[in-house]
Parts: C-alpha cells; structure tokens; sequence
C-alpha cells in the first residue's frame, strides 16, 4: 500500500503561517547545515513534496520499482498548490520537492526570501492552449475570452505561447516576465487572470484557457491530443525538476533520488504512460 499522504490548499490560517518565513537561525538554515549533507540519516524515508500528476506518479513509480534496489525508502506527499511544497521545503518539513520549473522557483524565493535550489531536471510539461467552444487556433475571434494563470512566471508563459501564435502582440524584449499590460495588441481578445490551479474548472466559462501540464492531466485532459496548441520543447526553459533547502544537495538520499529520477526506467515511465504529454527532460538546470 501506498504511504501517499494527500495535502490540500488548507484553512487560510495555515497557509499565512507558510507563508510567514523569517531569516532567524534554525536548523533548517543553510548556514547551520552541513552543506555535504552529514546531518542526514539516511535510515528515515525521504520525504519528498509533490504536484499529484504527473510529478507525484513518477515518484510513486521510482519508490514502488526503483528505490529499494539503492537502498531508498521514499515518501511521497501530494500537494494541490503551488505555494506549500516550497515553504514546506524551506521550514523542513519535507526534504524536498518535485513540481516547478525555474522562472517560476527563481520568482518565488525572489518575492518570500527561502532558499530553494534545484537538483536535476526530470521532464517537461508542455503548457497548452485548451478550448471546449472553438476548434482551432484560426475560430478565436475579437471579443472572446481566453483565461490564464495568474502567477507571474506562468503567466508570462502563457502569453508568449499566445503570441507566439499570433494570438497576441507582445512588447519586444519581454521575455518569461510578461503581463498582460505588455500586450501591444490583444486582437480583441479579452482575459481572465485565474489561479493556475483552478483554469482547468473555467473551460466551461471561457472560450479558452492556457492550462499547466500537470493541471490539464489532472482534469482528464491529455496534452497531445486535447491542446490546440502546445509549447514546443526545444530550448525550453521550464523543465521541472528535483529541489532542496540549498545546503542538502549533497544528502546521500538526494542524490539517490536524483540519479533514479534521470535513469533508463523512468524515461521509458514516462514516454509510455504519458504518450508525449509529459516529455522526459533529464540533466543538470539551467543557472
């Protein structure tokens, strides 16, 4: 049986208190711990903070086919949002986690002080344009609404996707950080700026969303085949990969988890349960 322990976005008490991180000394901080990982024991299961699909799917298969023959024990907590895997993280209440990209985690410790790092990239999840009224790029018309994310790296995600198709006209030069006040010429098309999370429920509301990978498998929406349009993956920036507290990279746990990760077994894990959905993305993050 599975020893998944499911986490929600729960009371707003609990989440303020996540959010309200100090620079006090702890032994969590990275000044106070041992940056080649001598602190760990290697005996406790390693607990590891994850998006439900497809991140907490691949770890669950690394811990039910992988982990033991390295002598792993491994514990998987699903998470629904994508605030509380990092803060959890940062306060030590899980050793890692397994649910952001780059631009986005570079963001975040930005605007809440923490001190996440990445390990190693896993795969990448094609962000996708999804519509249940319109059934292609060329039927979105002037005075339709199209909803997005509405945090600031996936955001600007979404619009360069858009723009990249010709939906939208955006500002020269504003890369991964665009908003919807750098639109030069929206086409007519209107927005709805939404929690990533909860872009999947307003497809019904909208005549289009920009949809996170890993949302839209939740939703029962398949990548491939349901997106009318998807982010390609050559020289994409947003792999998501395996992060720590910066002084735990050197954990022995850590880098058994890294090297199953980017094994043969997972890629293959992949490749056949996602069908190009989800698209193995191994090697060492961007700086």
């Amino acid at each position: 049986m599975r020893k998944n322990i499911k986490v929600t976005a729960f009371a707003a008490a609990s989440a303020a208190l996540a959010l309200g991180l100090t620079a006090c000394g702890s032994s969590s901080d990275p000044s106070s711990t041992k940056a080649d990982g001598g602190k760990a024991d290697e005996s406790k299961p390693l607990v590891i903070a994850a998006s439900p699909s497809p991140h907490a799917d691949v770890l669950n298969f690394v811990k039910d086919k992988l982990a033991a023959k390295e002598g792993l024990k491994l514990e998987v907590k699903e998470f629904t949002d994508y605030v509380l895997p990092n803060t959890a993280t940062e306060q030590g209440q899980v050793d890692g986690n397994y649910f952001q990209h780059k631009p986005y985690l570079d963001d975040f410790n930005k605007k809440n002080g923490t001190h996440i790092v990445p390990v190693v990239n896993v795969h990448l999840e094609p962000l996708g344009l999804y519509s249940k009224k319109v059934k292609a790029l060329t039927d979105l018309k002037a005075g339709q609404t199209v909803a997005v994310p509405n945090d600031t790296t996936n955001e600007g995600r979404a619009l360069q996707l858009l723009a990249a198709n010709n939906l939208i006209t955006l500002k020269e030069g504003v890369g991964t950080s665009a908003k919807l006040s750098d639109i030069t010429d929206k086409k007519g098309l209107e927005f709805k700026e939404l929690e990533a999370a909860t872009v999947p429920r307003a497809l019904n509301d909208v005549d289009a969303a920009v949809i996170n990978g890993n949302y839209a498998l939740e939703a029962k929406l398949s990548p491939a085949k349901d997106a009318l349009v998807l982010e390609k993956a050559e020289g994409n920036p947003y792999a998501n990969f395996l992060a720590v507290k910066a002084g735990h990279e050197k954990d022995p746990r850590i880098e058994k988890l890294a090297k199953l990760l980017n094994s043969d077994e997972v890629k293959k894990f992949i490749e056949d349960k996602y069908q190009g959905s989800v698209i193995p993305a191994f090697g060492t993050p961007q700086a």
